[in-house]
């Protein structure tokens, strides 16, 4: 996703908190099933190099549970937090697949 009207819609859904993300999922109702999938990091994280190392991390844990786990016909947003960026990456799939069983 790259539109912010997209980002905006998505505010709108269904949200869970983890310790390293914040998960807003949105169902688009346009009978597509594609998984499509938005990423940010406020610049209250860090600095320039800290939100693209996040943002690589979120990055690459969608590109790993997102195809099997997420929700069809979708919009997913991770929001990176703070102690996302210290955080075990093996931990930060363990939450976005807890987070995607609760969205159910």
């Amino acid at each position: 996703m790259t539109k912010r009207s997209d980002f905006l819609a998505a505010n709108r859904g269904k949200r869970v908190a983890m310790p390293g993300f914040v998960l807003l999922v949105r169902d688009r109702k346009d009978d597509d099933p594609a998984i499509r999938y938005g990423l940010t990091v406020s610049r209250k994280v860090g600095n320039a190099v800290v939100r693209n190392r996040m943002k690589r991390r979120l990055r690459e844990l969608v590109r790993a549970i997102l195809p099997e786990r997420g929700v069809a016909g979708a919009d997913h947003v991770l929001i990176g937090r703070q102690r996302g960026i210290d955080r075990d990456f093996a931990k930060l799939g363990d939450d976005l697949s807890a987070a995607l069983e609760r969205l159910g």
